[in-house]
């Protein structure tokens, strides 16, 4: 499976998804003019990776800021990695958050109580 790497800029996020790696990453500031268009390479990727996923797939989340309509894509990103845990894969979510954001632990603590998966929160 190809790699997917959308390098981040002021307003947009850093993307890492890379398979033959395990690794799955989304870091920096996620504020897209357009977050739906931006977000659409990165659900179609998880669509693709769906199909035939890790045995294990642990996703970080090392986010310093994102607004409402990026919360909405980060949060279908989510239900996908749920979809995939009901089917008998393990995902993890790590979600990263400095020690005095308690904004960004709370986002994620909400994130945490909507999705049924197992969410660890490391403070950087």
């Amino acid at each position: 499976m190809e790699k997917l790497f959308i390098k981040e800029t002021e307003d947009s996020p850093r993307i890492e998804f890379d398979y033959e790696n395990k690794l799955f990453e989304i870091s920096g500031r996620s504020l897209p003019e357009n977050a739906i268009g931006f977000y659409e390479p990165v659900l179609n990727w998880l669509s693709q990776y769906s199909a035939t996923p890790l045995e294990l797939t642990i996703m970080n989340f090392k986010l310093e800021y994102f607004n409402t309509s990026s919360a909405k894509q980060l949060a279908k990103i989510l239900l996908m990695l749920e979809k995939l845990s009901e089917k008998g894969h393990k995902v993890i979510i790590n979600w990263y958050y400095q020690k005095e954001d308690t904004d960004m632990y709370a986002s994620g603590n909400r994130f945490s109580k909507l999705i049924s998966l197992n969410f660890s929160f490391i403070e950087m």
